[in-house]
Formats: structure tokens, sequence, C-alpha cells
């Protein structure tokens, strides 16, 4: 079983169910009323997650022990014969085989997304989407992925079987111009085909932005906000782009009194209004001076070069991983415990390698990423106050850590485990010691 389907079973549960009446130092920070309301979100959650996780589990096993990957391999290759195709169909075989596995991943996933999205998160006041917008999000989601893998999947199998003995090279900086790639036109050309971005209107929250970015000299280009608002409540911010050619993203639902970007049909806005009648009105998001708080952690990240450091750990990491590939990839016993007895295909070898016989230690490597993730969190929270907005940053961790009805109290090894983010008393605690060293 895994080990986050255990962590929620033995330990974050009974937190939920136990931690009844907010801690004493919780006081100030979080009434009862919204603390119960958190808890009980927290334990939807984690009984939604739990279920999940272990069917996925038993599936993914039935899979494997069922031979459910070559017979979904051979189906593959029957319906691209019934296309037609002649000569070395390994390419199209894959192609066709990751084609019909991701259809079969929809329909599987599917239920569980819809229950999550119009059950969980509706019955905590959430969800802003209709099941008009939620069925097309999906399957224009499922359009654009089919669209993408293909041509780097194709590239993938072609260097494994054309490259020779140091493919894993070609494969290594193969994909890294292909992240490269992806990183560089998924904000501008694939994010806009889900939601509606806009440049942030002229005014004081723009002008003290800039003035940000300037104090700290951060090459920002353009600022836009993005309607979070039509899909859920819950807010974010980030930057991205390469060089001299930054820009910075803010959900409507972050700012308290910015006024939705989307623009429904009739039809639409009428289910949104429904979805609407028995929530509680309240008002949510940051002020001016906490939106520059957290964005003075987010710019953060890029001035003490958390992302790029990001970047060079998951590129080494990437390439020691390809280079066992390159050893083990031939070895006929992995493809035979798999069920493929006659043939060796590459894209089956690199999903045996990478997805489990690399398990073990990708989960080793992912509490580690989660432990230097809490680091540069703890870091740029400090680099927020140095520029004097610790003060405002408490504030606004408060505001989001309450809207996004996120519970206060963890489980040390959960939290340990699965939080790539310090609990918020974490955070605060560490704030008011950065504030008192400065005095």
């Amino acid at each position: 079983m895994k080990l986050k389907i255990i962590l929620y079973l033995y330990f974050q549960r009974r937190v939920y169910r136990e931690k009844a009446i907010p801690p004493d130092e919780l006081e100030g920070i979080i009434d009862q009323k919204t603390y119960e309301k958190a808890r009980l979100y927290g334990l939807d959650k984690s009984s939604f997650g739990f279920v999940e996780d272990l069917f996925n589990q038993l599936l993914n096993t039935s899979i494997m022990m069922l031979g459910g990957i070559p017979a979904l391999w051979r189906i593959g290759g029957e319906l691209v014969k019934k296309l037609g195709y002649m000569g070395d169909s390994e390419i199209p075989q894959t192609l066709m085989f990751v084609s019909v596995g991701s259809l079969i991943s929809f329909v599987l996933g599917l239920p569980w997304s819809a229950y999550f999205t119009f059950k969980v998160e509706q019955k905590h006041g959430f969800n802003k989407q209709t099941p008009g917008f939620f069925i097309k999000d999906k399957l224009k989601k499922l359009i654009v992925t089919q669209i993408i893998s293909a041509p780097v999947v194709s590239g993938l199998v072609y260097i494994i079987k054309s490259g020779g003995d140091y493919f894993f090279v070609y494969l290594w900086g193969f994909t890294t111009v292909v992240m490269l790639f992806f990183m560089t036109v998924y904000p501008d050309y694939i994010a806009p085909l889900f939601d509606k971005y806009e440049p942030l209107p002229e005014g004081e929250l723009k002008s003290k932005i800039e003035d940000l970015a300037l104090e700290i000299k951060f090459p920002l280009t353009k600022l836009y906000v993005v309607e979070g608002s039509k899909r859920s409540a819950h807010s974010n911010a980030y930057f991205y782009g390469f060089f001299n050619n930054k820009r910075i993203v803010l959900y409507d639902t972050l700012l308290e009194d910015y006024t939705p970007l989307n623009k429904e049909s009739k039809a639409e806005k009428e289910e949104q209004e429904e979805l609407l009648v028995q929530e509680e009105k309240k008002k949510t998001g940051c002020k001016t001076d906490e939106v520059l708080a957290v964005l003075g952690h987010e710019l953060g990240h890029w001035k003490l070069n958390h992302v790029l450091k990001g970047i060079i750990i998951s590129q080494v990491n990437m390439f020691l991983m390809f280079f066992a590939f390159g050893s083990l990839y031939r070895y006929s016993p992995l493809y035979r415990a798999f069920g493929f007895h006659k043939s060796q295909p590459a894209f089956i070898g690199f999903i045996i390698v990478m997805q489990f016989v690399f398990a073990p230690y990708s989960e080793v490597l992912g509490f580690f990423m989660t432990m230097f993730s809490r680091y540069n969190e703890f870091q740029a929270d400090k680099f927020a106050c140095e520029l004097k907005r610790g003060e405002k940053l408490k504030s606004a961790l408060i505001k989001l850590n309450n809207d996004n009805l996120s519970f206060p109290v963890f489980d040390y090894l959960y939290s340990t485990w699965h939080h790539s983010h310090p609990p918020i008393l974490e955070r605060i605690y560490a704030i008011n010691n950065y504030k008192k060293k400065e005095k």
C-alpha cells in the first residue's frame, strides 16, 4: 500500500477527528467557526483522497497482475493495422497505445474528478464550475494532451531505437529542449485555451507592483489577471518567463476588491448563480499591501534562484535516470515480468524502468525535494521580511489560509512527508523570528 494512503489512514485523519477545538497558539489566527469548517473540509478531502488512492492502487495492481499493459499494446497494434499502416509500426503502435491508454484513464478518472468538484468542493463553497464548463474543460484538456504527447512520444521512441549506445545522452537533450520549449510557450499559447488572461488594469496595485519589481530589479514586462473565479474560489499568484522577459500572474480570487473577468453566456450565468445561492457571502482575498507582500515572497524565489536550482536538480536527476535506463532497458526479464515475451517495445521499456523500477528511488527523491521546497518557502518568507513586508505577509497568509479553509493543525510525520509548503503556524513563527532578529 502506498505510503500516502498509510499517512492518510493512521496519522492525519486522526488529527482531523480529534482536534475539534483550536489549540491556544491559533488564537487571533482563526476563529472557531472557520476552524470547524476547515476541519470538516480537510476530513472530507482526506476521506476522498484515501478512497481514490486506494482504488487507483488496486486498479494499477490488477492491470499488472492480469496483463493489462501487453493487452493494451496488442490493441494498439491491431488498430494500427486496421488503419492500413505497413512496415515498421512501433512508433504508430506506441502512439495508439498512449492514445487508448489516455482515453481509458480519462473515462476512469472522470467520475472521481466530477465527484470531488461537485460534491466535495461544492459542499464547502469552492466550486465555481457549471457541469457544462466542467465537461468542456476536461475534453479540451484531453485533446490538447493528445496533440502535445504525439510528437514527444514519437521523438522518445525514435531516439531510443536509433540513438546507439549513447542514446540516453540524446534522450536527455531532447527532453530538456522539450521542457524549456513548453515552459516558454505554455503561458502564452496553451494556458489561455483554458482560462482567460487580461492585463492588470491601471491603478494603485499595478503601480505598486511595478515599483516593487523595480526595487529588487525584477525584469517585469507584463502583469496579468487570470479568471480563477470561474473555476474555483481558491487563489494563487506566480511569475514565469526567461531572462529579461518576466511576467506576473495574479488570480482574480487573490484580490479583495476585484470584479471577476469571466463573461458567461446567459445559460452559464444562470447555472453559476444557482451555485452561488447557498454560499455564505463574505469578503475574501487580500488588500493591496497584502498582495504586495505575497508577491514579495514569490519574487524572493526568483531573487534567490530557487527556480533555477530546481531545474538544475531535475536535469541532473533526469540524466542519471536516463543513464540507468540505458543500462536496463534491453534486459529481457524485465519485459517478461510484465507479459512481453516476444517483443521489447522501446516505450514499454521506458515505462517499466522509469515508473516501476525507479518507484522506490522516486519516493525517496520526492521526500528530499519536499524538504528542499519547504526550505525555499522559509527563505522566500525571509526575503519578504527583508523588504519590510513581514507583517503584511503574516496577515495575507492568515487570510489566504482561512479563505482556502486550510486546516492549520497537522500530524508532524504527515506534514513532513506530504507538504511542500510549511503549515501556517510554522511560517508565522519563522516570520516573527525574522522580525525579532531585524530589531
